[in-house]
């Protein structure tokens, strides 16, 4: 992949940034033989790094990084008792994959039969029982083991079912996932192109009377209509007080974001902020924008989305492989005039793959040492997702999501600002 400048503009100031892809590099469509095959490899080398011979893997998002399906419960947490299992041994080529259904999900992997196996259900004590006798089968003893969860009945199994005690997988498997193949980056940017299309058409219809669930069912539909696997969580329109003695009441004292869409009804000159995710064959959007319903912005609130827009482009400038958190959280802090220009109880900005949010979280409670420590690398994806917010306003939030590049960076989303115009100047 030859480097190119590529340009991208925010708040009318056109970025110019040295990346390591084009849009050319990255294809329409994804090919998931090869980005099984890649993910695999980066996954098993991982696991050679840190000493770890098998994994047991029971969260969604590492299953779907893991085996290459598409679950349509991605992001259906609690729903623990029907959701698929995988089983990466260090020295196969294929995970082992346990599904409890198969209606509506869509494997993108090339498993052999011998490897796709039927459901195993950990919630109980029986089927901790029959997981055992399948895991002895597949890994031998002595083996070094890795899990991201334990159940209850896993954990009462004890060393009936890991006759070694099993270490955290997270390390493991976040150290794979952080760096994107140019496969995974093509699923990720066509779930945004999916998001924005049918965004645009919520936002057109977006009138006084209408309600929060109704745009969330219009975007569902639309949104798999257009391609989507998966719905990966409530959408949130969220209608903003005033301010915060206005607004619902928070441990922290800060903002509620997000909170669950209802029947409301919308009225004029509701400010709202949008954040809605979905997947393309596993992996996920995340699109963010603030809308008024039936009105322009006032001045204010032009002047709240121009701050914003500053903060990006200052966030954006310093981005590039070998950055640390720390380096885009100060960007960001001076940019917003020595505060830091997110909630408390959230972040600048997080990655994303199978997840709609995951490594790096920037500027959260790890600590300015973390984030200080936490460098780069070229082809990790990036959410960034400031704040502004001032009390009589209803405030000003967006997202952008770009890959990291050696020299720079390279947009995946492209949606408008619309209410709020872009000004020619930063």
């Amino acid at each position: 992949m030859s480097a190119t400048a590529t340009t991208s503009t925010h708040s009318g100031v056109t970025q110019i940034a040295r990346t390591g892809y084009t849009w050319l590099d990255i294809p329409a469509e994804p090919d998931f033989t090869r980005m099984r095959r890649e993910v695999g490899a980066r996954l098993r080398a991982a696991m050679s790094e840190q000493g770890v011979d098998a994994l047991v893997l029971l969260g969604n998002s590492n299953v779907i990084y893991a085996t290459g399906i598409s679950w349509p419960l991605a992001d259906a947490g609690l729903s623990h008792v029907e959701r698929p299992v995988a089983v990466v041994l260090a020295d196969d080529e294929h995970p082992h994959l346990f599904l409890p259904f198969r209606e509506g999900t869509v494997m993108e992997s090339d498993l052999p039969d011998d490897h796709l196996h039927g459901p195993v259900y950990l919630e109980f004590d029986e089927g901790v029982a029959e997981f055992a006798t399948i895991l002895a089968r597949l890994i031998p003893a002595g083996a070094s083991l890795a899990t991201d969860e334990l159940t209850g009945a896993m954990r009462r199994a004890g060393r009936a079912l890991f006759p070694e005690a099993p270490v955290d997988a997270a390390p493991v498997v976040g150290a794979a996932k952080l760096v994107k193949t140019i496969d995974q980056i093509a699923c990720v940017r066509r779930a945004c192109q999916i998001t924005e299309e049918a965004v645009a058409e919520i936002q057109k219809a977006l009138i006084p009377g209408a309600r929060q669930i109704d745009l969330s069912a219009e975007f569902v539909r639309r949104t798999f209509e257009l391609g989507a696997t998966t719905n990966m969580f409530d959408s949130i329109w969220q209608v903003m007080p005033a301010s915060k003695a206005e607004g619902t009441w928070t441990t922290t004292g800060d903002l509620a974001l997000p909170l669950l869409t209802t029947e409301r009804e919308l009225s004029q000159g509701d400010v709202l902020w949008t954040d809605v995710s979905i997947a393309y064959h596993g992996y996920c959007s995340d699109h963010g924008r603030t809308w008024i319903v039936g009105q322009d912005p006032t001045a204010t609130q032009q002047k709240q989305f121009d701050r914003w827009a500053r903060i990006v482009d200052a966030v954006l400038s310093v981005t590039k492989a070998g950055a640390t958190c720390g380096d885009l959280g100060r960007a960001a802090t001076a940019a917003a005039g020595g505060v830091k220009p997110w909630l408390p109880h959230f972040y600048l900005g997080h990655g994303i793959g199978t997840s709609a949010a995951e490594m790096p979280m920037i500027g959260t409670d790890l600590g300015q040492d973390w984030d200080d420590n936490f460098v780069f690398p070229p082809g990790m994806l990036l959410v960034f997702e400031p704040v502004v917010w001032e009390d009589g306003t209803g405030g000003y939030r967006g997202e952008e999501i770009v890959v990291v590049t050696e020299g720079g960076w390279m947009p995946l989303t492209a949606y408008p600002y619309d209410p709020y115009e872009v000004s020619d100047g930063a």
